[in-house]
């Protein structure tokens, strides 16, 4: 196959999925931003009576919700990057707090901006390249005899239907319509992305607002950095100091009683034994809940398949990683692919999981998706939450396609570099 049609192929490729992309952007994306943005209007518009003190943080979350999985789609179909710059909320902040500090927040106000442009231009942008490339078929139809049985006055496009010269007409004008879909349907999907990066994206005081957020999240990690230390420090104390004390007392009474007592010394020492074993087991688990063995011998993705192991709902691990990150990438990646699992499990009801990790374009991506029930968001009391606060350390995304009945994809990108 000569360069010329390896060429051509692939841009007939393209026309094909940029249609097809765009479709399923148009058709879904349009209900549910006319559905965010009168349910956001209606609950903002109910907090003088107090209604929407308790209804905004959930509404603006969902917002939050869909602007962040078109942030991953973006970026997965047109490697548009648009990182979100969202200011983080206290997990115990009163309805009141959250609220309003969630409409202080410059970033909500502009998915709140972009759910309009996203039904009208986005829509349209969308939609364009399935027209292109569906609507010259109309026009071929005609060309070979639909003209007959369609009514007078017809038109194709801007051309008037009612015989068959007009009618080779339509399907002339149908070719060049398929020949512009050929070379427009890509740039015209590349053109929604850039539209939702133009509006979606911060677009002022990017560095003062880089600085506010690299602030917080700094100070996330340090607050999370030091609930760490101390849940280590209370697992040592309760757990392996405690058994190691024990078996030193058990030590000093059987130094006492082995001329004494032979057969009670001998006691203590197998209570001893299993004391120090019990002892071992806990700082091993301690251990691995710290940073796994696995993960700094053999890498992300045998560490994530070993966790797959473990878990009881049969669990499929795709890893493409040709390469590994650096260690503080690696353990926040598998923490939280670890955390969504747990989440899985519990709560989804789900009997299959799938987890996907590669690298791509500069960002370790992991997506983890189930055949549950749905229903999963980023809230208050959710692990998710939590997830989604270290990874901002990282300048990291977390996005959550969960429905009602399912199934829920949860999709983890972090940008950083293969060694």
């Amino acid at each position: 196959m000569t360069t010329d049609m390896k060429s051509r192929d692939g841009r007939t490729r393209g026309m094909a999925k940029g249609a097809a992309r765009g479709l399923g952007l148009a058709l879904v994306s349009l209900p549910c931003a006319v559905l965010c943005f009168t349910l956001s209007l209606v609950s903002i518009a109910l907090i003088p009576i107090g209604i929407g003190i308790v209804t905004t943080p959930y509404v603006l979350t969902g917002v939050r919700t869909f602007a962040n999985r078109r942030r991953v789609l973006a970026a997965e179909w047109g490697g548009v990057r648009i990182p979100p710059a969202y200011r983080p909320i206290p997990k115990d902040a009163n309805p009141w707090a959250r609220t309003f500090g969630m409409l202080r927040d410059p970033a909500t106000w502009r998915d709140l901006g972009w759910l309009p442009v996203d039904m009208t231009a986005g829509f349209t942008t969308a939609l364009l390249p399935a027209v292109l490339l569906l609507y010259p078929l109309e026009g071929f139809a005609l060309a070979v005899g639909l003209w007959r049985v369609m009514p007078d006055g017809y038109w194709y496009g801007f051309v008037p239907v009612s015989d068959q010269t007009s009618a080779l007409g339509a399907g002339v004008l149908a070719l060049a319509l398929l020949f512009l879909a050929h070379f427009a349907a890509p740039r015209v999907l590349d053109a929604h992305y850039r539209l939702t990066r133009a509006v979606l994206g911060s677009n002022q005081g990017e560095l003062a607002e880089r600085v506010r957020v690299l602030t917080e999240t700094r100070r996330d990690a340090v607050d999370t950095s030091a609930a760490e230390l101390r849940r280590i420090e209370r697992d040592l104390h309760d757990g392996a100091q405690a058994r190691l004390v024990a078996v030193g007392m058990d030590l000093g009474t059987i130094e006492a009683l082995l001329d004494k007592d032979p057969a009670k010394a001998k006691e203590l020492i197998a209570q001893a034994r299993r004391s120090s074993v019990e002892a071992l087991s806990e700082l091993r688990e301690l251990v691995r809940g710290i940073h796994p063995p696995v993960l700094a011998e053999r890498g992300l993705g045998d560490a994530v398949r070993a966790l797959a192991l473990r878990l009881p709902v049969a669990t499929e691990v795709s890893v493409e990683l040709p390469g590994r990150a650096e260690a503080p990438v690696e353990s926040a990646a598998y923490f939280a692919v670890s955390e969504v699992l747990t989440n899985a499990v519990k709560h989804s009801g789900a009997d299959r999981i799938w987890v996907d990790l590669h690298h791509a374009e500069g960002h370790l991506r992991a997506t983890v998706t189930d055949n549950g029930k749905g229903g999963a968001v980023i809230g208050a009391g959710s692990g998710l939450t939590g997830v989604e606060r270290r990874l901002g350390t990282f300048d990291g995304v977390l996005a959550v396609s969960s429905p009602a009945g399912g199934p829920t994809m949860v999709t983890v990108e972090i940008p950083c570099a293969l060694s």
